[in-house]
C-alpha cells in the first residue's frame, strides 16, 4: 500500500518535471563544400543556407536543434542557443563547424526500380503531407502504394483517388496489424527493392535514391536503412523522445555482414533495434518474398503491438545478406505529442521487443543455440534498454549556446539525455517486455480466426 502511495507520489513529480520541459525549435543549417572551404569565424556566413524544418517558421532566438549538412549532405545535428539580437544563421554556422570530420561519401550507382508501401489508417491529413514529400523524390523509377489497414470510413481511399490518381496506388486490407499491411504492399509491388515508410514522416527529397542505391553497389545485401529525425520538438514528449536518441542511429554509414559479425554487437544480430526502425527501411523484393514477408503476428494493431521491422531485418541476416544503414537517407518523423502516447510507446516498445524474439525463434528455432550463447548478455542488454536514465554532466549547462562547443546535451544527439527519463516510463518498458511473447502467442490465435497463420 504504502508502496503504491509511493510510486504514484514519485509518478506526479515525474510528470512535473515532465511538463517544464521548454520546446525547441528545429532547422537545417547547410555548409558549403568540403570541411575546412569555409570560414571558421562565426561572422562568416558566406553560401550557408539556414532553413526551418519541414513546415516549421522561421528560425527565432532561443534553443534550435539543428541538422548541418555539408553541401547537401547530412553530417551531424547540434543543439544551439541563439541569443536575442544575435543572427541564428552566424551563431549556428559557427558551431556546425566544430563538429567532427567526415569522409567523403562515394559515388551512388543508379538506383534500382523502387516501390514505397505506406500503410496507413485514419490519418488522411498526415498521409497527404508524407505523399507530398515521397512523390517529390529524385528517384528514377519508383511507385507509390497506399495501404488502408482496416480502415472505418472511405476517407483515405477518397484521398488518393481525389488528389493523387494514377501517380499513388491504392490498396485495402481489411485485417488490422501493420505487418499484414506491409505484407499486402509487398504483394502488390513491381520495384526490385521495397521501400516502407509511415504515414508521419516528410522525406527529404533523396530519401529514396540514397536508400535504394546500395542495394545496385551490393549484390548481397538484403536490407537498408535511413536516418530519422525529428520533423518537431514542440511538446515535452517529442523533446524527452529525442533527447534519448529518438530513432536516429547516427551519421556514419554501416554494413552488418553475418559472415563477419561485429565485435563491437556482442548480442548481434539479435540486437535489431540497433540497425534501425520501420519508418526508414527498404528490403530486396525478391528477398522479403523469399522469406514470408513479415510476420503477421507482430507489428502495431496486433496483441504483440510492435517488432514486425526487428523480426524483418533478423530474418534477412539468418538469410545470409547483409544489412546496409545509410544516414543520408533521411525522413523527418512527427513524434507523439502527450505524456500518455509516451507511456502508450514505452510498454508497446517492451512488448515489441520480446514479441520478435519470440516469433523468431518460433519460426526458425534453428535459431536458438544461437540466442540462448546470448542470453546472460541479453539481460544486462534488457536492464540497460529500461534502466532510469538521467542527465549527462553537464547537460544542463547551455551546451551548444554562443561560444559554447557542439555536439554536447543534443536531442537527437544519440542517448545525449539532455533530460531525466522517467521510472514510470521504464517500468512500463519492462511490463512490456514480460508481457510481448504472451502478445504474440494471443496474436497468432487471433489470426486463424480470421484464415490467416503467422509465418
Amino acid at each position: 500500500m504504502a508502496g503504491g502511495r509511493r510510486a504514484r507520489q514519485e509518478t506526479r513529480r515525474e510528470i512535473e518535471q515532465f511538463l517544464s520541459i521548454g520546446p525547441v525549435q528545429v532547422a537545417e543549417l547547410d555548409l558549403p563544400g568540403a570541411r575546412g572551404a569555409e570560414g571558421r569565424g562565426t561572422a562568416d556566413t558566406e553560401g550557408v543556407e539556414l532553413r526551418p524544418g519541414p513546415g516549421g517558421a522561421p528560425i527565432t532566438p532561443g534553443s534550435v536543434f539543428v541538422l548541418v549538412r555539408r553541401a547537401g549532405r547530412p553530417v551531424g545535428t547540434l543543439l544551439g542557443q541563439v541569443p536575442d539580437g544575435a543572427d541564428p544563421v552566424a551563431v549556428l554556422a559557427g558551431l556546425a563547424r566544430e563538429l567532427p570530420p567526415q569522409a567523403p561519401p562515394e559515388p551512388l550507382p543508379v538506383p534500382p526500380s523502387a516501390s514505397v508501401v505506406v500503410a496507413t489508417r485514419e490519418r488522411a491529413g498526415r498521409l497527404a503531407r508524407a505523399l507530398d514529400s515521397l512523390l517529390a523524390q529524385d528517384h528514377p523509377d519508383f511507385e507509390i502504394v497506399v495501404v488502408d489497414n482496416a480502415p472505418v470510413t472511405e476517407e483515405t481511399r477518397e484521398l488518393v483517388e481525389r488528389k493523387y490518381g494514377e501517380r499513388v496506388r491504392y490498396v485495402c486490407e481489411p485485417v488490422p496489424g501493420l505487418a499484414i499491411a506491409h505484407n499486402r504492399g509487398l504483394a502488390a509491388v513491381h520495384g526490385r527493392v521495397v521501400a516502407f515508410t509511415d504515414d508521419d514522416v516528410v522525406a527529404d527529397p533523396r530519401w529514396l535514391t540514397e536508400l535504394t542505391a546500395p542495394f545496385a553497389a551490393d549484390p548481397g545485401l538484403g536490407c537498408a536503412t535511413g536516418l530519422i529525425l525529428p520533423a518537431r520538438l514542440r511538446t515535452p514528449a517529442q523533446v524527452l523522445l529525442e533527447s534519448h536518441g529518438g530513432f536516429a542511429k547516427g551519421f556514419v554509414p554501416r554494413t552488418y555482414d553475418p559472415a563477419r559479425p561485429p565485435a563491437d554487437e556482442p548480442l548481434f544480430p539479435f540486437t535489431a533495434g540497433r540497425f534501425g526502425s520501420g519508418a526508414n527501411m527498404a528490403f530486396r523484393t525478391s528477398v522479403l518474398r523469399a522469406v514470408g514477408g513479415f510476420d503477421p503476428a507482430t507489428g502495431a494493431g496486433t496483441r504483440a503491438r510492435g517488432g514486425d521491422d526487428l523480426y524483418g531485418f533478423v530474418r534477412v541476416l539468418a538469410e545470409g545478406r547483409r544489412l546496409r544503414y545509410a544516414p543520408s537517407a533521411l525522413v523527418w518523423h512527427h513524434h507523439r505529442e502527450t505524456w500518455r502516447d509516451l507511456e502508450t510507446q514505452a510498454y508497446g516498445y517492451g512488448a515489441g521487443l520480446t514479441a520478435y524474439l519470440t516469433a523468431i525463434l518460433v519460426n526458425r528455432p534453428a535459431l536458438l543455440p544461437a540466442f540462448l550463447a546470448r542470453v546472460p548478455g541479453g539481460l544486462a542488454h534488457a536492464r540497460g534498454l529500461t534502466a532510469v536514465r538521467g542527465p549527462e554532466a553537464g547537460d544542463g549547462a547551455g551546451a551548444g549556446a554562443a561560444g559554447g562547443g557542439a555536439g554536447a546535451g543534443v536531442p537527437g544527439g544519440h542517448d545525449s539525455r539532455t533530460h531525466p527519463w522517467p521510472r514510470r516510463l521504464s517500468r512500463l518498458q519492462r511490463r512490456g517486455m514480460l508481457y510481448g511473447p504472451v502478445g504474440y502467442l494471443r496474436a497468432r490465435r487471433a489470426l486463424r480466426t480470421v484464415g490467416l497463420e503467422a509465418r
